[in-house]
């Protein structure tokens, strides 16, 4: 199932549902179809086509049952920021970025995420995941009756050829290592399209509503 959400620009790091437009989309994969073991995500140069995956744009991504994919959309500018996927109650947002040649960008960006969150009051730890050093964060929020909560929030990132992808878990997938497994073959079996045109280090890579879709 797909849907179309949007957001401000000051939701980035974990929005909260606003708007949703369900749309046409492929028949999912049968269940189980990505829990493979993490192998990628991978690179555009590294498989053959889309393989049965749906365009997104700049990320590439492999419906399974029971998943729902929604694309959050800035509403100032009306351009997708981010992919979100959700299995029952655990959802991961995912976001891709342009990164220079040479050398990868998530031992920087973890230290800025960690310094954010701490001045914020929230705690950070980190941890080695299925893709590597992730940070397990309480992230500061408001709670229904006017009190400080801290909800769980996984950040995972992934350096690949020119390329980030971050993944930010939350729900059951940040405090339940079953609930998370499914997203993380998704995240796995993910295709990043860096394309060759020219753009700055940290520039995100365009998403959009896939053309099956209406």
């Amino acid at each position: 199932m797909f849907g179309r959400k949007k957001k401000d620009a000051s939701q980035a790091e974990s929005p909260a549902p606003d708007e949703t437009t369900p749309v046409a989309a492929d028949d999912p994969a049968p269940d189980g179809a990505a829990a493979e073991p993490a192998t990628g995500p991978f690179d555009e140069s590294q498989v053959d086509g889309l393989g049965g995956r749906i365009d997104l744009g700049g990320i590439w991504l492999r419906p399974v049952q029971g998943m729902e994919v929604r694309l959050e959309v800035e509403q100032a500018t009306e351009k997708v920021s981010a992919v979100q996927v959700s299995i029952d109650d655990a959802t991961a947002q995912l976001q891709a970025f342009a990164a220079p040649r040479t050398s990868g960008i998530w031992d920087e960006i973890r230290g800025e995420i960690a310094e954010m969150i701490e001045t914020n009051r929230g705690t950070v730890e980190e941890a080695t995941g299925p893709f590597g050093t992730e940070l397990r964060t309480r992230l500061p929020q408001p709670g229904a009756d006017g009190r400080t909560v801290f909800a769980p929030a996984i950040f995972v990132g992934v350096d690949g050829p020119r390329w980030f992808l971050r993944a930010v878990y939350s729900g059951r997938a940040a405090v339940d290592e079953g609930a998370r497994r499914a997203l993380d073959a998704a995240v796995a079996d993910s295709v990043v399209v860096r394309g060759a045109d020219p753009m700055a280090p940290r520039e995100m890579l365009p998403l959009r509503m896939p053309e099956a879709a209406s």
